[in-house]
Formats: C-alpha cells, sequence, structure tokens
C-alpha cells in the first residue's frame, strides 16, 4: 500500500468543561460525572477495502457467514423464502475470490448448506464454489420453528479458528424467536459465547420480525439491523451491505481511555450511527480499553462518562481527567494514528458555566426521549382504543423530538403512522410490522449539527523521543509532547495555569 493509500484515523473530543465544584444539596455527595463525545473517523485514501482482497501473507481478509431463516413461516406467502434465495444468492456472487465463507440455513436447529454438512471449515470462494453455493441455496426448503441462538452458534463455531482479520455474519429471519425455550443453546447463552467473535448484521424480512430481537443481536455482536418492506427489496439491501463490507478498512479499532489518579470510568457507549454498550478490556499501565470492529469509511461517535471528585482541587483551571488515544493493532497495512487528547474538566463554583452540556450529549438526550416516546406510543397502540389518546400524545412528543433533532430520516419514519402531517395522530389500518420498521428507525443516530468544539493542538515540531517533561504540581514525569499532567493534579503543563 503506498502512502497515497495509506489509513488515517482521526480523533475529536467534545465537552463542556465545567462542572459544580460544590454540592447541589446538603448531604449529598460531591463526586461528578464528565460527559463528552469521542468523533473518530477511519478515510481509506484510496485503493480497495481490506475485505476486498488479502492479508499480507495471502490469506482471506473477509471470512463471511450468510444465515437464511428457513422456519416454516418462510412460505407465508412463498415470496419471503424466494427473495431470500436470491439475496443469498446475490451475495455469494460478490464475494471476491478466496473469501472464506459458508451459508447456513435456520430453523429448530441449523445445518451447514454449503459447503455441505459432511466439509469440515469454510468454502474458499471461486467460480465453482460460488456456483455450487448458488444451487445449494436455490433448493432450500423451508419447515420447523425458529430458535436463533443454534444459528449464531454454528456460525460462531465456523468462524472460530479462522485467522481472516475480519469475521462477518448476516442473518435473515421472518420472525420472532419463539422456539428460544426449547433450543439446544438460548439466544442469550449464544450472545455471551459470540461476543467479540464476529460481527453480525442482522436483517427482518415480512410482516412478523421483531424489531427488539434484531437490536438485541446487533447491539451485543456489534453489527447494524435493518429490514425491509417488500421482499422484493431485499436483493438490492444485500448488494449494498455486502459491497459496504467488502470496504472494510480497519478490522478493529481500540479506544484506551487512561484515567489520571482519582477518575473513575463509569461508561463507554457508540451513540452514532446506534447506541452499543462498549465492554472494557484491561489495557497498559492504568489504561482500559474498549473493542469497536469493522470500520470503513465512516465517522463514529461514542459517549464516555468519567467521575471525579472536587475535593481539593483548583477552581477555574482546566484539569485533565483522563487521556484519548486511538489503538489499531497490526493487521499488514499501514494506519495514521491520531495524537492522543485529554479530556479535560474546569472546577467551578459558578451554577451558569456548570449548567452547560455539549450538543452532542444533550443530542443522545433527545435521541433517548424520541425512543422513549415510540415505545409508550406502541405499547398504547397495543391496548387498541382504550389506548389511543396515549398513542397519539407520544407520537406527537416523537414528532416533536425529531424535528427539534433535524433528522430526517426518522420523521420520515415517524410520518408513516401519522394519520395526517402535522396532525399528531396516528392512522387507522396500522399493522405491527408498520410498528417495528419504527422502532428500528428510532434507533438511529446521526451526528450533531456541530463539530466537536475543542480543537486538536498544534503538533509543532515533534520533540525528542526521549525528552521528559516534569509537572511542577506533583512532580509527575511524561512525554515532552504532553498537554497535560497524567498524575495526581492533572493540570496543563504549558500555558498561564502551568
Amino acid at each position: 500500500m503506498t502512502v497515497a493509500e495509506e489509513i488515517e484515523v482521526t480523533l475529536e473530543v467534545g465537552q463542556e468543561k465545567d462542572l459544580p465544584a460544590e454540592p447541589y444539596a446538603q448531604g449529598e455527595g460531591v463526586e461528578r460525572e464528565m460527559h463528552a463525545i469521542l468523533e473518530i473517523g477511519v478515510r481509506g485514501r484510496g485503493g480497495a477495502g481490506l475485505a476486498g482482497g488479502r492479508t499480507p501473507d495471502g490469506g482471506p481478509a473477509l471470512a463471511e457467514v450468510l444465515i437464511v431463516d428457513t422456519s416454516r413461516s418462510m412460505l407465508f406467502p412463498p415470496a419471503k423464502l424466494h427473495a431470500a434465495k436470491d439475496a443469498t444468492a446475490a451475495a455469494v456472487r460478490l464475494l471476491p475470490e478466496g473469501t472464506a465463507f459458508a451459508v447456513l440455513s435456520g430453523h429448530f436447529h441449523a445445518a451447514v448448506v454449503h459447503p455441505g454438512p459432511d466439509q469440515p471449515g469454510l468454502a474458499v470462494a471461486g467460480p465453482g464454489e460460488r456456483a455450487a453455493a448458488v444451487r445449494a441455496v436455490r433448493i432450500l426448503e423451508a419447515d420447523g420453528g425458529t430458535a436463533i441462538g443454534t444459528w449464531l452458534d454454528l456460525a460462531r463455531r465456523l468462524l472460530k479458528d479462522h485467522p481472516a482479520p475480519v469475521k462477518h455474519v448476516l442473518l435473515l429471519t421472518d420472525g420472532r424467536n419463539e422456539h428460544d425455550h426449547r433450543a439446544a443453546m438460548t439466544l442469550e447463552t449464544a450472545l455471551d459465547a459470540c461476543e467479540g467473535r464476529f460481527v453480525c448484521d442482522a436483517w427482518g424480512i415480512g410482516d412478523d420480525w421483531d424489531a427488539e430481537l434484531l437490536l438485541r443481536i446487533t447491539r451485543r455482536l456489534h453489527g447494524r439491523a435493518g429490514a425491509v418492506r417488500e421482499e422484493a427489496e431485499l436483493t438490492c439491501a444485500y448488494e449494498e451491505l455486502v459491497t459496504g463490507l467488502l470496504g472494510t478498512a480497519v478490522p478493529e479499532l481500540r479506544i484506551r481511555l487512561t484515567p489520571t489518579p482519582g477518575t473513575v470510568i463509569r461508561q463507554v457507549k457508540q451513540v452514532v450511527p446506534g447506541e452499543q454498550e462498549l465492554l472494557p478490556t484491561e489495557g497498559p499501565g492504568r489504561g482500559t480499553e474498549y473493542i469497536t470492529r469493522a470500520w470503513g469509511e465512516e465517522v463514529r461517535h461514542f459517549q464516555v462518562v468519567l467521575a471525579a471528585d472536587p475535593t481539593g482541587r483548583e477552581r477555574g483551571e482546566d484539569l485533565q481527567l483522563a487521556a484519548v488515544e486511538v489503538v489499531v493493532p497490526d493487521f499488514g497495512h499501514p494506519v495514521r494514528l491520531p495524537r492522543p487528547r485529554p479530556v479535560l474538566v474546569r472546577w467551578t463554583d459558578n451554577p451558569l458555566d456548570a449548567s452547560r452540556r455539549h450538543p452532542g450529549v444533550r443530542r443522545q438526550e433527545l435521541y433517548h426521549q424520541a425512543s422513549a416516546a415510540v415505545a409508550r406510543a406502541y405499547r398504547a397502540w397495543l391496548r387498541g382504543s382504550d389506548g389511543r389518546a396515549v398513542a397519539d400524545r407520544e407520537l406527537a412528543r416523537a414528532l416533536h423530538l425529531a424535528a427539534d433533532l433535524g433528522d430526517p430520516q426518522l420523521l420520515d419514519a415517524l410520518r408513516r403512522i401519522e394519520d395526517t402531517p402535522g396532525g399528531g395522530r396516528i392512522r387507522a389500518g396500522l399493522k405491527d410490522v408498520d410498528w417495528q420498521h419504527l422502532i428500528l428507525s428510532s434507533a438511529m443516530t446521526t451526528p450533531p449539527r456541530h463539530p466537536a468544539a475543542e480543537p486538536p493542538p498544534d503538533p509543532g515540531v515533534p520533540p525528542d523521543a526521549d525528552a521528559l517533561v516534569e509537572c511542577p504540581g506533583c512532580g509527575w514525569l511524561g512525554p515532552a509532547d504532553s498537554v497535560y499532567c497524567g498524575g495526581e493534579c492533572g493540570r496543563r503543563l504549558n500555558g498561564p495555569s502551568a
């Protein structure tokens, strides 16, 4: 890969630094929470995506498992099963030469459709293997029930020892996980076993799929949930999804947080393009790492919540609560990483200063409120005429929030269930699936209108790699390019407060 094709990762930290230094009320503790938004981007800078080719040692960059729901309900109407076959065949044809892949069918149990139950491991994409896989898909039949945990567990076992840096599962279902209690492995057990092993995108088709089920799977397995309104749309959706997957630039990206003494990491979660909780893993020194996977050329936002005690700290001075780094494990391609950035606090006795919130944090609160309003409207709608007034009121609230957010996709989804434009009332004749599409839409988020407020520091001339700087406040020693102390006081090491 040439310099022009080098992958670049960017990092911005957005926050309002002021927090109250005094308790809100007598008897309350003084620990405060700082909320910051990390804006992380990946730019491919030309060249093919990682998953569209091979690793430097010649192995496949992508291992793909396609799961087709073949429960009996896929026959009602038969167009669902036909669409599933067409879309799966289209996805197989798009797999590049050398890609490791398998096709599974799922009902009460899971079975390997290709390369076949008697073949160990995964197939290797080539003209013959792709054609054989398409033939096997074409003769699929539907019977039995739905037990998705067993489907995911078979995918896990197939992918377990494969060396491909990008491991991906694409799951399609038309129903609800109604036979989980009879399955050899429950969905929750399977998700525990599969988490961190691969990325899974889950799609719904037909009129009886469950949005919360798809979101439950994809939030645990770091994928995205989607659905089609018409069966004929599935092939195009699959082609777009696989094309995007083949553009994967970075298989794994880690967010490393190193808190200063006295700072506690409360939470790290992805908030754009959808909410996903990130689990901590141990990093070097005091650092904690949070793993994210399968990055194309895109920007994602993450919310970090840190807790700290202002007792004994300076007022009105920028102090570092934690350092943020982006780490990309070696996968044989050059990556330009951003410099570490600080998450800061400025303890203040001014309640007006302390009341400000970063726009990105406020935006996530509005999305939570909109999603909750949609959920309440749906539950009220299920009660029929008894819940009509509540459902209308919650729809109107969700519409107001979507307008405040300026989110055209969410507004469009809400207006699909509105009786008349601007009326704020639910139209008659809705089906349950209309609500499922709305629940998926309300789970998607878009970036705030304004970029992160804090500009990156001017790197200037790179310092001597062996040079150190000593903090005048606590004596901490660190790299000469450190902007903030990483020791007890967290103070700024240059400028008027040094």
